[in-house]
């Protein structure tokens, strides 16, 4: 299992349509075949990044799931919504593995 991480630089103005545009993705995603673990808008601190965070088996599993997304009507939908309003100003993905697990159970004070 690998866990791709979406980096997205957004107009600080259109914080908005980015969260229309991850509430999208959101039925889009899982629909497709990936795990969505979920997509993250600006709180505090910076006003301009946020992520998208999903795991998926392998690269192979990756490449069908984008001819998958790029054929559905919500993703085509979500891809031509983001270009039309240009609220993203920069995207970059990185695939990372988790090396940590298994993790202890929770404990609260």
């Amino acid at each position: 299992m690998i866990t791709c991480f979406i980096r997205y630089e957004i107009d600080p103005f259109k914080k908005e349509a980015f969260a229309d545009y991850a509430r999208n993705w959101g039925q889009a995603i899982p629909q497709n075949g990936a795990d969505l673990i979920g997509y993250y808008g600006p709180h505090e601190g910076s006003a301009t990044t946020a992520y998208g965070v999903y795991n998926i088996e392998s690269l192979a599993a990756y490449e069908a799931y984008r001819a998958r997304l790029a054929a559905d009507p919500l993703g085509r939908e979500n891809y031509e919504f983001a270009r039309r309003e240009g609220f993203i100003l920069k995207e970059e993905r990185i695939f990372l593995k988790n090396v940590s697990a298994p993790h202890a159970k929770l404990v609260l004070p």
